[in-house]
């Protein structure tokens, strides 16, 4: 398989660089998402925000850019037991299940 995608748009895994938006709702989480930036950067991230939304008090959105699909794909296998446990605190901090949005270069 050489890529991806909806039925409109096939992404090779070469393709990229790959834009990744996760909202989530919560506020107490916003100091432990700090420190998750790291680990998004260690693995890959070259830019990271966290961004609050200015209609919705208590919803956040974690953005990060990554060089390629394939190269967000290897982000969800190398996570650390440690990043796991940052995780899964951060997670329990907000309601539900975060959505993610995953966004290609519009010049491919």
């Amino acid at each position: 398989m050489q890529g991806v995608g909806a039925a409109w748009l096939m992404v090779s895994f070469g393709a990229g660089p790959m834009y990744v938006a996760l909202t989530q709702t919560a506020s107490a989480f916003v100091h432990v998402m700090r420190h998750y930036e790291h680990v998004r950067r260690r693995d890959g991230a070259s830019r990271w925000g966290l961004y609050r939304d200015t209609e919705v008090a208590r919803r956040y959105l974690e953005t990060f850019v990554v060089g390629s699909w394939a190269e967000h794909l290897r982000q969800h296998e190398r996570l650390t037991q440690s990043d796991r446990k940052l995780e899964d605190h951060c997670r329990t901090l907000v309601r539900g299940e975060p959505k993610a949005q995953h966004f290609i270069d519009a010049r491919l």
